[in-house]
Order: C-alpha cells, then structure tokens, then sequence
C-alpha cells in the first residue's frame, strides 16, 4: 500500500459518489485520514462502510454555511489540522440559454462557486502552511457546451479562484490547484439525461475524447492525490486537465 500521504488529513467534500469517492478511497489508500461530506445520510453512510477505514462521514450541504461550520469544528476536534482539501461539492444540468431560470442559476451558483469559496475560506484556520487545496474544474471552463452554459460559467469561475487564491495564500505556501475532468462515468453524468439516453449521452462524448473513451472516477482520484502530494510541491495556481486529450486538440 502507498504511504505517500501518510499522516496526512484530508477533507473531501461530496464524497458520498463519483469523482469524490474515489478520491477519498486513494487518499485513504496512500495512507491519509479523510473526512468526507454529503447532503444525504443514507449515502454518506453507505461511502465511509464501502473505504472501511481512516474514513469520517459528515452530513453537510456545501451550499449551506452553518453546515460547512459544523463541518471544520468535528475536524478541528478530532483532527486539529487540515493539509489537503478537494474542494469538489458541485453538479449542475442542462438548460438552453432562452429556457434558464433564476432557480437554475441560483442552485448551481449556490454550490459550485459561492460554496466553494466559503469551504476554502472557512479551512483557512484548520489548514497548516505547506497545506494543499484542489478545486474541481471541468473542461468547459474553457470551452463552449450547448445547454450548459450556467455549469460552465460556475467551473469558469473555478478557475479563477484558483489563480486569485494562489496569490492570496503564498505567504503561507498554500497550494491551489485546479482538477478539470473531461467525461467521466458518473452517476452525476447519467443523471444530465432519462434512462434511456444515457448511453446514447455516453457513446457521444466518449466519441468526443481523442482515446475514444470515457474517464473513470479513479483516474481522477489518483491525479488529485498526486496534486496534494509532495510529488506536486511546485505545481501552483495550474489547472490540470484529466480528459483523454479533450479539450487540448
């Protein structure tokens, strides 16, 4: 087993399916103790069963302040110490630009860019300097998707962050970074469509990426462990793209 990572903790936020569960199970693998978040219960529980180990679950909504401060107070007790946080709470669906609604907006504004800011802001305290942050992106931060323009406006601003942050922070030797998965097999993927076009959905994109597939949540996982390992100590302020050549042809 890995030890790169050992006694390090770590924090994933949404990390009750997809992209955050498999992050959590390597970081968990390389040797971290990891606090996981989700709005549901019933997955949260059934998360921390399947890693077995080294693992907390804690029941919050990122877009919902006062759960990210119960968050950070049980870390702060049991732990007293952040060193990687995987900002990666989020989601979003698809709406053309005459069909969007200030709900629509609203909801994935709530969790993809004002959720996130206040997760970072509010680890601060708990992070130790020389501590790691990655930020999940996606490649519509610098591409055009029909139908999902507030999703990829939201990731946009991700990216940014991430720039504007490594500046904040480099008197502490923060790092932030930025993971943009292309296609990835995730339920939060299947769920943009009805059941019976998910394949349909899948076999397009996966047409889209230049290794003729899609990506699988423990690709991703291995690169966020890469980026809050030592491995990465000169990695600042970059976004890196997971995607099979997607958005770089």
């Amino acid at each position: 087993m890995s030890t790169a990572l050992s006694g390090k903790i770590a924090l994933v936020t949404g990390g009750t399916s997809g992209i955050g569960l498999a992050t959590a199970k390597e970081l968990v693998a390389q040797g971290a103790r990891v606090f996981i978040t989700g709005r549901r219960q019933k997955e949260l529980d059934a998360a921390v069963a399947e890693i077995g180990h080294d693992i907390t679950g804690l029941r919050a909504d990122a877009s919902v302040l006062s759960d990210l401060d119960t968050v950070y107070a049980h870390i702060a007790k049991s732990a007293g110490r952040l060193d990687i946080l995987f900002a990666n709470a989020g989601g979003g669906d698809m709406l053309p630009l005459g069909a969007i609604t200030e709900a629509h907006f609203d909801r994935i504004f709530a969790t993809n860019v004002r959720g996130l800011l206040f997760t970072v802001q509010k680890a601060l305290p708990l992070l130790v300097d020389g501590a790691s942050i990655v930020l999940t992106g996606s490649t519509v931060s610098i591409k055009g998707t029909a139908n999902f323009s507030v999703y990829s406006a939201s990731k946009a601003a991700v990216r940014n962050f991430a720039r504007s942050w490594s500046l904040d922070l480099q008197g502490r030797g923060i790092r932030v970074n930025v993971v943009s998965p292309g296609p990835v097999r995730t339920p939060g993927l299947g769920d943009l469509v009805p059941d019976e076009h998910r394949q349909g959905l899948f076999d397009a994109l996966a047409a889209q990426v230049p290794l003729g597939r899609l990506g699988e949540p423990e690709e991703i996982g291995k690169v966020v462990a890469f980026l809050a390992s030592d491995a990465a100590s000169f990695i600042n302020g970059a976004e890196l793209f997971v995607d099979g050549g997607m958005a770089q042809i």
